[in-house]
């Protein structure tokens, strides 16, 4: 996929955060320094403040020490996409020893991951609603998978207490979810990964949230 992201900076600590969150979310993008042409092709320029007034560009985000680096990430893919909102931003959930993790807008697969523990998913998943703060979507869920009853069940609870009223949460059936994914030890991860973006994009029953 072409490059639609430049980051466009000299300060070695910004443009190490910047192209390592990149990365990670598999954004293709290209380096270059304040004072080089930006190629037309290009979307969204992420550059410093002190850098920031040498760049003309019409989709320009600031990078600034201490910031939600997820955040900037949600923000460069929304530009990339042309979207002022969405309709839906869903978290898929596979439950399990190894928890599959996929996040898409739109119906899009824009992060995915695993943990390894309900605590360390109820922490990654509380991260990414925070990190979406600045993204306008109309409704914003977590479906969690059905496959082991016990982990979806302590799942939701801890999510209907952590989470804000506003997030709808919902129970998937996860029959066929992993039909076509060897079992095999090194291949778990990602077959949990698929697991989580099939349920994301599955209907589901919605949870009853607790009165706050």
């Amino acid at each position: 996929m072409k490059a639609k992201v430049a980051v466009v900076t000299v300060s070695g600590k910004a443009y190490y955060l910047i192209v390592n969150e990149l990365k990670k979310a598999n954004v293709p993008f290209i380096s270059l320094t304040p004072y080089e042409p930006i190629p037309l092709e290009i979307k969204v320029v992420i550059t410093t403040e002190k850098e920031r007034p040498h760049i003309n560009h019409e989709n320009i985000l600031v990078y600034k020490d201490g910031m939600d680096m997820q955040a900037l990430v949600n923000q460069t893919l929304q530009h990339i996409e042309g979207k002022d909102s969405y309709e839906q931003i869903v978290i898929g959930v596979d439950p399990g020893e190894v928890l599959g993790l996929a996040v898409l807008a739109d119906g899009k697969v824009i992060r995915t991951g695993n943990c390894f523990g309900i605590n360390e998913t109820l922490n990654e998943i509380e991260n990414i609603i925070n990190s979406l703060k600045d993204i306008r979507a109309s409704m914003i869920a977590v479906k969690v998978g059905d496959g082991i009853p016990e982990y979806k069940e302590r799942l939701l609870k801890a999510l209907d207490r952590k989470l804000p009223p506003n997030i709808v949460l919902e129970s998937v059936g996860e029959a066929g979810t992993d039909r076509y994914i060897s079992d095999s030890k090194h291949r778990r991860g990602l077959r949990d990964i698929v697991s989580a973006i099939k349920i994301a994009r599955r209907n589901g029953q919605v949870y009853a949230r607790r009165e706050k």
